[in-house]
């Protein structure tokens, strides 16, 4: 697109009640193309994107941008701006009609799917031809077919664009080069994200490698001065003592004055060794501070060893049918959950997924306290009396909760300095808070949706070693092909109605 440009400058932002800005002295020009934007959840994607796109105001330096600049967001809530004037356009024909958007959507926006939802956000923000397009989890909530809809469109864009995925196939696929967040840095790297990363890996390992290297030589040259020290020390009160002696009266060649004379300069030559043993430690120490070397964290979440006693079946289900509206059904068989089961729901969107699953919560057999439910939307306001909430969980509990959360790739401190903890620090708050509590059933809608890169493989680590059942509703084959042993799967049949097939 032509004249499409996007540079940030110097930029520096902090949200209120931040002991430190999410970053600073942030320079980078973004070219025309995607540009993917990577880090762990609450490293500052999201926020970067509105700096960029002008939602949020840099409080340091500045962005040039010329055109108009669009932010499409993670949550689906609300409505997409002018969803009303791109369904009835004429020239929204070919969009409509490629993201299979029906003209109905603005009055029945309550009941899409998200999915559904999420194509029309792209749709209506594609149509307006931005020169800046902010992206933020595009591929959340939607089936395979409509994620291959959406890679096709947006390799047609022409401008600036700014993608946020937990998918790294798409990063990859669409992707020449990404920006890498990790408060306070950010470095851009050429290539998809595997690519990147694997180049940031191997910076690290060879930073981590250089840091060895110098921290054992600065070991050696301590304990050599250490040793030389003593040794100065034991010389030094061999001379004190001979220099106590009183010299023969005899000693005509002034042998003995000369001896101590010896003892005197070897004490002089030793300390000035040790002082250069120290010297060059305190150099390698220096040379050590200048390296970056990246802290790990520990993963895992089943580490407290928490106690786990489930019943023989959760849920038993009788075969019915659930309206979906419209004169649509969804028709099941009978239904079991086992104190251990790993079950998948799949199916495409707009088939009842979350329907269904808010019957099977209602019937449950499961202390409130015992059941781990993440759905696929939080709204903000939610997440913020989540947030809240946690906070003024006892200290104890709290502590094995935001412990939880840092197993889970996120860093405890800078959530409970946040107002408004993104999506994806919201789902790893409330898993954590129902782990610490020892859950008999685990649902989780959407698992992977708002998750970053390193802590959906902490959770796919942690849900592999689940000692309770597990109910996962996911388009991710993948995630779900680690993790479950039974599909739920639904379908349409040809009355239109919807039919959930058992197998496994």
């Amino acid at each position: 697109m032509a004249g499409a440009q996007l540079i940030l400058q110097s930029v520096e932002f902090s949200h209120p009640g931040m002991t430190a800005p999410l970053f600073s002295e942030l320079t980078v020009q973004f070219p025309a193309g995607w540009t993917g934007v990577v880090g762990p959840n609450g490293a500052g994607k999201t926020t970067l994107l509105k700096v960029a796109v002008g939602e949020l105001a840099a409080q340091a330096g500045a962005v040039r941008r010329q055109g108009l600049a669009l932010y499409v967001a993670q949550r689906t809530d609300e409505p997409p701006e002018m969803l009303e004037d791109f369904v009835w356009a004429p020239d929204a024909s070919v969009l409509k009609a490629r993201l299979r958007v029906g003209e109905d959507w603005p009055e029945r926006w309550s009941t899409l799917s998200h999915g559904e939802r999420k194509r029309a956000q792209i749709a209506v923000a594609l149509w307006r031809e931005p020169a800046v397009l902010a992206l933020d989890e595009p591929s959340n909530h939607i089936d395979a077919d409509a994620r291959e809809l959406l890679v096709r469109a947006l390799e047609d864009f022409g401008g600036v664009g700014l993608l946020v995925s937990h998918d790294r196939a798409l990063l990859d696929e669409l992707c020449a080069r990404c920006l890498l967040l990790d408060p306070p840095s950010a470095v851009l790297r050429p290539g998809g994200v595997t690519e990147a990363l694997a180049e940031q890996d191997k910076e690290e390992g060879a930073a981590r490698s250089a840091n060895d290297a110098l921290r054992r030589t600065e070991g050696r040259l301590r304990a050599e001065a250490q040793r030389r020290r003593v040794i100065a020390e034991q010389k030094a009160a061999a001379s004190r003592g001979s220099r106590q002696k009183k010299i023969p009266a005899n000693d005509h060649d002034g042998r003995a004055q000369r001896q101590l004379a010896k003892l005197t300069g070897k004490d002089a030559y030793a300390g000035r060794m040790v002082s250069q043993m120290r010297q060059r430690a305190g150099k390698v120490a220096k040379q050590r501070a200048e390296i970056a070397v990246k802290k790990r964290y520990e993963t895992g979440i089943w580490v407290d060893g928490a106690s786990f006693m489930p019943r023989d079946f959760l849920l038993r289900l009788p075969a019915g049918e659930l309206s979906l509206g419209g004169g649509r059904a969804l028709r099941f068989p009978d239904l079991e959950i086992g104190g251990t089961s790993r079950i998948a729901l799949t199916g495409a969107n707009g088939l009842g997924k979350s329907t269904l699953i808010r019957h099977l919560l209602a019937h449950l057999h499961v202390p409130a306290e015992r059941l781990v439910c993440v759905p696929q939307e939080i709204t903000a306001e939610e997440s913020r009396a989540l947030l809240e909430e946690v906070k003024r969980l006892p200290e104890a509990e709290l502590g094995r909760v935001m412990t939880t959360v840092s197993r889970l790739g996120s860093r405890p401190a800078r959530l409970l300095e946040s107002a408004l903890p993104s999506p994806g620090e919201v789902r790893k708050l409330l898993l954590a808070r129902g782990i610490v509590r020892g859950p008999h059933l685990i649902v989780m809608d959407e698992p992977t949706n708002h998750m970053d890169l390193p802590g959906i493989l902490c959770l796919e680590e942690a849900l592999a070693d689940c000692p309770c059942a597990m109910l996962l509703v996911s388009h991710d084959e993948e995630f779900l092909d680690k993790l479950t042993e039974t599909d739920w799967h639904l379908s349409r049949a040809e009355d239109g109605d919807t039919r959930l097939t058992v197998s496994g």
